[in-house]
């Protein structure tokens, strides 16, 4: 995420009926790369192209320029549809926010953005990954539980929205070999997912696949 981000990523906060943060807020997440990482993810129209990338870090920029999802430079950057945040508190890489457009819900986006702040949370040396989820947003505990978190308690009226309360999840070690296994797998269910989104894409515009001369 950078600065000129911000307006758009607001956007979408709105829409995801969160309490919005500032833009100060913001700047101020970003600018501190000792402790937080902040992502968005982009979206346009270009084929899919090449082939898996491999199960190393950081993940997302790889994974969406292989498959033609966003260019190869900032100076080729899409439409921003989704954005999240992590910051390291202590031993813990605590996701702090996740979000996604409402039109590009439930096609993989946000747990490509789980991904990335998962590469946030190693390149801050992180031991652990937490998060509060609504206790109401099933859909998204049920991603977490995939990618191995569990509840360890709960919030009372922690959302000040509407008091709702909040569900508290943690993962065991990240950095054992068991999880990075799980991982490499979960990427790889990911990655087949949203290349064979993006296959569909093509076949339902041929006008969009790449020209033959």
């Amino acid at each position: 995420m950078r600065e000129d981000d911000i307006p758009a990523v607001q956007v979408i906060e709105r829409q995801s009926q969160m309490t919005p943060w500032s833009a100060q807020t913001y700047r101020r997440e970003i600018q501190n790369r000792q402790a937080c990482r902040y992502v968005v993810a982009r979206a346009d129209t270009r084929p899919p192209n090449g082939t898996p990338p491999q199960p190393d870090y950081p993940l997302l920029l790889r994974m969406l320029q292989r498959l033609g999802l966003i260019g190869p430079s900032p100076d080729q950057r899409a439409l921003i549809v989704g954005y999240g945040g992590i910051w390291l508190n202590e031993t813990s890489g605590h996701i702090t926010t996740i979000a996604v457009a409402p039109p590009h819900r439930r096609r993989g986006v946000g747990e490509l953005i789980l991904n990335a702040l998962i590469d946030g949370a190693y390149e801050l040396n992180a031991q652990y990954l937490s998060l509060e989820v609504r206790v109401s947003n099933l859909t998204a505990q049920r991603l977490y539980l995939k990618y191995g978190f569990r509840p360890v308690g709960q919030r009372a009226h922690y959302y000040i929205d509407n008091q709702e309360d909040a569900l508290v999840m943690w993962t065991d070690p990240i950095t054992t070999t068991s999880y990075k296994e799980r991982l490499r797998e979960l990427r790889r269910q990911l990655y087949e997912r949203l290349r064979q989104q993006a296959d569909q894409v093509v076949a339902d515009n041929p006008s969009s696949g790449p020209s033959v001369g």
